[in-house]
């Protein structure tokens, strides 16, 4: 059956919502015209919302609302007014992405369904049951899983009662999502705030392997692999595409909802995927789902492929075939526009007219029958009306304690009062009774749940702080150089764990002082793994980028402290980690300025952190960037890579902006901005925020030079953190040449 799956569909607008409703969609993900990752879609007006929703319902189709990106401390008053707003509509679920905000949800509206983003980025049992935890009925999986590693989560998954989307159609990103910064890094437009201005799709300096878009991909499909995604238990198949049009939306929508009917009703699989060929696309690949990331899912051409598709079945090489093919694709997109057009004409979200007429006689109680397209009612009151000479009924009385119908779904027409004696009366209380009551008929026989103001923070006097000093480093070599008196050395383990867990807890017990530094990602083996060397090693503390490890140390009653790459920007958050995961302290995004930092609520007793230097990581890919930059022999990014791999190289955009490509041994691939990020100004700016701050003295090879060695700028920044004076100020940026603070300065 049908009911076995769900279809989720994009609505970047009002036209291509509407055109997913017709085309067959079970569900529908939109945002509105704010706290969405999708800025640069159209998106809808709260004012649309319920229109939206009462068509959708009517059609079987449901609507989940995208809220999926970091909040920000000032923004928490008027997320808190939006959710007060949609606990009250027939929305299905909210997207989310922000710790504060399903801490926020659980606490104060459990109502409303909440599923992960794929910006939470979720590949690892622990992620499951920490989300699960937050009350996450769904959690949308990362898009560079193969099928093997999805069917092991949905069936986990399944045990602890949250489903597994996965995204079957659309854009592939090269980096993993939450974890891209390049836009943020590149001009203050983060991902993580719906504002990513593509730069991976953009043109580079052809590199030496003859590439012009070297982090371009092509785009995701898993239409042939239904079977596969069924027999893993996925239960939202979810297409991408918010910023597309409503008929490529349609044209998507329509193909796999008619693949999905056959499926269930034991009918031979669609093999024909020229309409999808014939929207948008930049060709189409499946080999993440199938566990071959390879070189041919790149293509150097980020634009429409439609037209070098069709012109390569044809055998178009001359101006006048390849015209053909192009003036067949726009009468084939013609026809699926007007197609679009005249199937959702009658699809209307206009307000409904809500008309109230008012009866009652002296002696008789006062009845109000309720009129609207889709019903009619009466409420009654309890008391009987009486005549007054005073304070009467009237239509003013009447508009001003009902006008609050005029909610978003409805419009109040005048009020028919031609059944209702003169200078009558019953108690005003009556009337705000009847009225609740209508609102609650309307509402689905659902009382309205009363507005939530969270209580104002009490600033309690904070004890001064002295921040004190931790280094990362992931060679076991620098150890002896960066262990300094009150200097917390933390130690990066490497994300292929199953490689060389044996050595890394023998490394720990030598070093009991060393702090384990989890990296983002752990995937399968990877993250088991890292649970065995927590249960091993039981160390003291540690610092995890992985929300998954953070769980797992919780239940082994370990401090942990949450790392940078899990995007804090908000007291809410770290309210949530505390309350939740029993976590003792957290990093601050090097996301957000200063100005966005200051406000930040602290929890009694919690701790704060900040790389005030690193390498600045851009994205993480489980793809390999050096078959499109300097190239290698290998076709395919497998375990094998993974663990031996040690590279670098670099690419050049056309603004002449270099960026560093390296790949760590143990590690994923990843691109880094070329100067590392240097912020001495936050020791001084917000001095009194923090428990501490960190400096990455990692080997990644950055184009920034440092002339001094491990040992002497560490002694450098602690000296700086005590002392905070010009002279020592000068020392660090002579001895650290090529630096930037740009995301400090732009904030989100």
């Amino acid at each position: 059956m049908r009911s076995n799956f769900e279809l989720l569909a994009p609505g970047g607008d009002i036209e291509s919502i509407k055109a997913a409703i017709v085309a067959g969609a079970n569900a529908i993900y939109c945002g509105l015209d704010n706290f969405n990752a999708r800025n640069r879609a159209t998106n809808i007006t709260f004012e649309d919302l319920n229109g939206i929703v009462r068509v959708a319902h009517q059609r079987d189709c449901k609507i989940f609302l995208t809220l999926n990106i970091m909040i920000l401390e000032s923004e928490i008053p008027a997320v808190i007014r939006l959710l007060n707003k949609l606990v009250n509509t027939k929305i299905d679920g909210v997207i989310l992405q922000d710790l504060g905000l399903f801490h926020l949800i659980k606490q104060h509206f459990p109502t409303l369904d909440v599923h992960a983003s794929t910006q939470v980025n979720s590949h690892n049992e622990g992620q499951i049951l920490f989300m699960g935890q937050l009350n996450a009925s769904r959690v949308n999986l990362s898009r560079e899983l193969n099928i093997k590693e999805i069917k092991h989560l949905a069936q986990f998954g399944h045990q602890h009662n949250v489903l597994m989307e996965v995204f079957v159609h659309g854009s592939y990103c090269i980096g993993f999502s939450g974890l891209c910064y390049i836009s943020s890094a590149k001009n203050g437009n983060s991902g993580n705030r719906g504002r990513c201005s593509q730069p991976c799709r953009d043109q580079y300096q052809t590199t030496a392997v003859g590439k012009d878009y070297p982090l371009n991909m092509k785009d995701n499909s898993a239409f042939s692999n239904l079977e596969a995604l069924a027999d893993a238990g996925v239960y939202s198949l979810k297409v991408e595409g918010r910023i597309k049009k409503s008929h490529y939306v349609y044209t998507v929508v329509d193909n796999w909802s008619r693949q999905l009917d056959n499926y269930c009703n034991q009918k031979p699989l669609l093999a024909d995927t020229r309409e999808l060929y014939t929207v948008f696309n930049r060709d189409f690949s499946n080999s993440y789902l199938m566990g071959d990331i390879n070189k041919a899912m790149f293509i150097d051409n980020p634009r429409d492929n439609s037209v070098d598709h069709f012109a390569l079945i044809a055998d178009a090489k001359s101006e006048t075939a390849i015209q053909a093919v192009k003036q067949k694709l726009y009468d084939d997109k013609t026809t699926i526009i007007q197609t679009v057009e005249e199937r959702i004409a009658d699809l209307d979200i206009s307000l409904l007219a809500l008309e109230l007429t008012i009866i009652g006689q002296v002696g008789q109680p006062l009845v109000i029958r309720v009129t609207t397209p889709l019903q009619q009612f009466e409420v009654v009151s309890t008391s009987l009306l009486r005549q007054s000479e005073n304070t009467v009924l009237d239509s003013d009385c009447f508009e001003k304690r009902f006008r609050s119908l005029n909610n978003g779904e409805y419009l109040l027409t005048p009020m028919n009062l031609t059944q209702l004696a003169d200078n009558v009366v019953v108690p005003f209380k009556e009337l705000t009774m009847m009225r609740d009551q209508i609102t609650c008929v309307l509402n689905g026989d659902q009382p309205l749940v009363e507005p939530f103001e969270l209580p104002k923070a009490v600033r309690a006097p904070q004890p001064a702080l002295t921040a004190s000093l931790s280094v990362l480093i992931a060679n076991p070599a620098d150890i002896d150089a960066v262990s300094q008196p009150n200097t917390a050395v933390y130690y990066q383990l490497p994300e292929a764990m199953a490689m060389e867990g044996l050595k890394l807890v023998s490394l720990f017990q030598q070093n009991p002082h060393l702090v384990p530094w989890f990296p983002a990602i752990l995937i399968g083996d990877n993250y088991q793994a890292a649970v065995t060397f927590l249960e091993q090693v039981k160390p003291s503390r540690i610092v995890t980028n992985n929300s998954g490890v953070g769980y797992a140390a919780h239940q082994l009653g370990l401090e942990w402290v949450a790392g940078p790459q899990m995007n804090i920007s908000n007291g809410l958050s770290l309210e949530c980690l505390q309350q939740e995961f029993g976590c003792v302290g957290a990093f601050i995004s090097n996301e957000i300025k200063r100005s966005q930092i200051k406000p930040i609520t602290v929890p009694t007793g919690f701790e704060v952190y900040y790389s005030i230097y690193h390498p600045m990581m851009l994205l993480m890919s489980r793809q390999c960037l050096f078959h499109q930059t300097v190239g290698c022999k290998k076709k395919r990014f497998d375990d094998k890579c993974l663990r031996k791999c040690d590279k670098s190289a670099s690419i050049i955009n056309l603004t002449e902006a270099s960026f560093v490509v390296d790949k760590q041994r143990g590690d994923h691939n990843a691109l880094y901005n070329p100067e590392n990020f240097l912020n001495l100004d936050i020791v001084a700016e917000v001095k009194d925020k923090f428990t501490g701050f960190m400096v990455d003295l990692r080997d990644i090879k950055t184009d920034t030079q440092v002339t001094v060695t491990k040992a002497e700028l560490t002694t450098l920044f602690n000296q700086y953190l005590v002392v905070n004076n010009e002279l020592t100020r000068s020392e660090i940026e002579a001895a650290i040449i090529g630096h930037t603070c740009n995301q400090y300065t732009k904030g989100l």
